[in-house]
This record gives structure tokens, sequence and C-alpha cells, in this order.
């Protein structure tokens, strides 16, 4: 990993452990990677590397843009293996423009302005046989943004089946966290709208 990948990693890491994650939020394999010093920006790198993600809801927080992905064989968010950028978010945007052409993205306040993850998930996935790669882990850094619905979308063909829209429902078999997450965050848009106020929080998960 170079200097400045490291660092950044470091402190994304730090602060949602610190800030935003569960009790039983650990994420110890990929603590473990860093310490060792894997090369974590490359997808070569085992038993896992980093990818980035996107969960793009609309403006009033009822829907979830998602993607067919080609290689899992689900619907799932936008995402892909981590592609140099100068702060993790926009790896995440890059991905999902790439992948769904949508525009007009933006990330949401959540994270007021900082490169700070929504969630971060490590989880097993196939490996490609194409790549002769074994089955591993992805270390994913999960980032919330905005955009329009009604913006037509189209499906980058060689990784993604179909791009669409669903309710924002569909995310809890993806993604609980991230689910619960934009769920939390559309209860405390309601209160602070009824307030007069503005902020926005993802409680811990238990």
């Amino acid at each position: 990993m170079t200097p400045s990948f490291s660092s950044a990693l470091e402190t994304a890491v730090s602060r949602y452990l610190t800030e935003v994650a569960g009790r039983f939020e650990r994420l110890s394999l990929l603590r473990w990677q860093m310490a060792e010093g894997h090369a974590l920006d490359r997808r070569e790198t085992m038993p896992g590397h980093l990818t980035t993600s996107a969960f793009v809801v609309s403006p009033d927080l009822t829907q979830v843009l998602l993607i067919d992905h080609v290689t899992i064989g689900r619907w799932l968010q936008p995402g892909g293996h981590f592609e140099s950028a100068d702060y993790f978010w926009q790896s995440a945007a890059r991905e999902v423009v790439e992948e769904t052409s949508i525009v007009g993205l933006e990330r949401h306040p959540w994270h007021q302005g900082t490169d700070l993850p929504f969630v971060i998930d490590s989880h097993d996935v196939p490996g490609k046989a194409s790549r002769h790669e074994t089955d591993h882990v992805h270390h994913d850094l999960q980032y919330l943004f905005v955009a329009d619905p009604s913006v037509a979308l189209t499906a980058q063909i060689e990784e993604v089946h179909a791009a669409r829209w669903h309710q924002l429902e569909a995310l809890a078999e993806i993604s609980p966290i991230g689910c619960s997450g934009s769920k939390a965050c559309a209860g405390k848009r309601a209160r602070a709208q009824q307030k007069g106020a503005t902020g926005w929080q993802r409680p811990r998960s238990p």
C-alpha cells in the first residue's frame, strides 16, 4: 500500500469503529491485513482486498438504486474494486456512474463532507474463473448518496444485467445495516423537518 492510501484507510477504519460501528462490528480480518501491510488497493491481494460501493437513495429516502450483478447473480448496490482516487467516496461514486450512467449524484449530508464510510462490510465473494481467482473477501467501504429516480439509467452491460430503482426495503436482504441506517436517516429527516431543524445520524448497530 502507498503511504497516502494506507494512512487514508487507517483513518477511515479508525473513525468508523469509533464513531459509527455497532459493538459487534470488529472488522478483524481487515484490521489484520492492514497491520500486516497487505496491498489492499490491489485486487490480487488475498485473502481480501478493498472495494467501494454506494447506497444511492431518492431524495425522500423511499427508493434505492440497485444493479443486477453479472458475476454475483443477484441485485446489489453499485460498486466495485477500489480504483485510485483522492477520497474513497469518489471511488464509490465513480462506480455508480460507470455501472448506471446516473447523473446528478450527490453525497448524502450524513457524511458532513468527510470520507467517513456509512458502512464497512467485509464479506465473502466467489472468485472469477476467468481471472483464476479463488473465493475471497471484499472489504467494502460503503457510502450514502442521493439522486433523482426520474433520471434515465443505462446499465454497463459488461458488469451489470440491469440498473433499476427499488423500494428501500429491498436493501434489507442485501445490507441490513445499510438499510436500517438509511431508514434511520429518513426518520431523522422527518423529525428534523417537523422541528425545523437539520442534522443526520446513523445509529450504531446493536
